[in-house]
């Protein structure tokens, strides 16, 4: 998934920038709202962490005028404001989890993991394809009950395929799914993914279509 986090503590950022990439994910982290909204003009998002005390401004109101543009992309709150009153405003205005500060990473990558469940609209973790187990929760692959180790790029790759299993993905989609801004991108990045999971999990699993992008084979194979 392609991540924003809007959070202006510098300690806090890092760690949550580099727990949700360890999950196989491209984070863009900014630090203010300003940013956060130049981001979801200029960029498509899976997934919003946002913070709501901000620099420049209170978290809520910017998530109001996202889901009053008609932007339904997925939102978790992450603050120190514990109040009740203050989950039901987050919740009201449109956002789709709440996060207490301190917490825990992994608390917040299942959370992550099952607000893009529901994003999605399957609930279930367990999918299938050809002859390969996929697990989504703790992203194992298996087949004929041996597991497959994959690393977070090729993860997030295969999961981006499994997002959308029917569609024409092309080489920039990819690299937006697995790159944060400002990473250097070799040309030939996403092929040498592609060829590492096919040799992983079959030379059939990626179907090339020349000079347009790639498409995950769902059929038997």
């Amino acid at each position: 998934m392609r991540v924003l986090l809007v959070e202006d503590t510098i300690g806090l950022g890092e760690a949550v920038q580099e727990q949700i990439s360890d999950d196989g994910h491209a984070v863009d982290w900014v630090q203010s709202l300003a940013y956060a909204d130049t981001s979801v003009r200029t960029t498509r998002y899976d997934l919003i962490l946002l913070d709501l005390m901000l620099p420049d401004g209170y978290g809520i109101d910017f998530l109001k005028t996202l889901r009053q543009d008609g932007d339904s992309t997925a939102v978790i709150i992450l603050t120190a404001r514990d109040q009740v009153s203050d989950r039901i405003a987050g919740l009201n205005a449109g956002a789709d989890d709440y996060l207490v500060k301190p917490f825990d990473l992994s608390e917040l990558s299942a959370r992550v993991f099952a607000v893009a469940r529901r994003y999605r609209g399957n609930p279930n973790p367990a999918v299938s394809v050809g002859d390969l187990d996929i697990n989504l929760g703790d992203h194992t692959v298996v087949r004929n009950g041996e597991p497959i180790e994959l690393t977070s790029r090729e993860w997030a790759l295969l999961d981006a395929f499994l997002q959308h299993p029917r569609m024409l993905l092309s080489r920039s989609q990819l690299e937006d799914r697995l790159y944060e801004f400002g990473a250097e991108i070799e040309s030939n990045t996403i092929e040498v993914y592609i060829s590492r999971l096919r040799k992983k999990l079959g030379r059939d699993l990626v179907v090339t279509v020349r000079g347009m992008g790639y498409r995950l084979n769902t059929r038997d194979r």
